[in-house]
């Protein structure tokens, strides 16, 4: 017989839905806000890294200075310890901003960068779209042709 370990979605009461997920996670770290982030990165102590998909960059913009990866390589190339990692990725110190398009699939991919050492990665409140509200800045993205 085999011991049986819990899923991270699951409670002695039984698997739970996605919000409660999402602020159970959110209860371990601290998030910030747009103008929080744009300092920490201005000031060169933390990298911001946008996780959305290329058609939500190519409609919105970009972020300049973030590092974009999108989501299913997330881990790989931020993991300072792996093989295709990036060059940013120096060490599990790094203080790590993750920025997605509302801030829901920053949430849990700051918990599997926690889950690889990463302890100091948090996420954007309400995502890009919180930091094109508050006017920080944005590029568009080149356009072919």
């Amino acid at each position: 017989m085999t011991a049986h370990s819990e899923a991270p979605g699951d409670s002695p009461a039984g698997p739970v839905g996605i919000d409660e997920l999402i602020e159970r996670v959110r209860a371990d770290y601290r998030r910030v806000e747009a103008r929080e982030a744009h300092e920490e990165a201005r000031s060169g102590d933390a990298l911001l890294v946008d996780i959305r998909y290329q058609a939500l960059r190519d409609r919105d913009g970009l972020i300049p200075g973030a590092l974009v990866i999108e989501r299913n390589e997330l881990e790989w190339r931020l993991d300072p310890s792996g093989s295709h990692r990036v060059p940013e990725a120096t060490g599990h110190d790094r203080r790590i901003v993750v920025i997605c398009n509302e801030g829901y699939a920053s949430t849990l991919a700051v918990e599997s960068l926690h889950a690889l050492g990463l302890h100091r990665a948090t996420d954007l409140v309400d995502g890009f779209q919180a930091w094109r509200a508050a006017g920080l800045p944005v590029t568009p993205v080149p356009t072919a042709g």
